[in-house]
């Protein structure tokens, strides 16, 4: 997984532990896909204190997921419900009943809602 997508899905889930403005600064460096020196500017900041607010709170947001572990954990459920799905696809394909193949058809729904 790239690094900026590791760091904004762990600021999703840890984002709210940090304080207000190590977020913003975070959603604007890399979900909003500002530059340093834009958010510098929009902060009335140096860039260098943008960037030193950046790395102390992606060492926060690895530091929260080494501790609490739930984005890895999201991803091992994404990773069972997908197996769980396309082994219900294979019963389904395999199925005579028509009842039944509703009915599975339905469980694949309510489970890739889940991810």
């Amino acid at each position: 997984m790239k690094q900026n997508v590791k760091i904004s899905m762990l600021n999703q889930i840890y984002g709210g532990l940090l304080t207000k403005k190590q977020n913003e600064i975070i959603e604007d460096y890399y979900n909003n896909d500002l530059s340093l020196s834009e958010i510098a500017e929009n902060n009335e900041i140096t860039r260098q204190a943008i960037r030193d607010v950046l790395k102390k709170s992606e060492k926060k947001l690895f530091e929260y997921e080494e501790t609490l572990s739930i984005m890895e954990k999201n991803i091992e459920q994404e990773k069972k419900i997908e197996k769980i799905i396309k082994q219900l696809e294979e019963i389904q394909k395999n199925s005579q009943n028509k009842e039944i193949s509703k009915q599975l058809s339905n469980i694949q729904k309510e489970l890739k809602k889940l991810i």
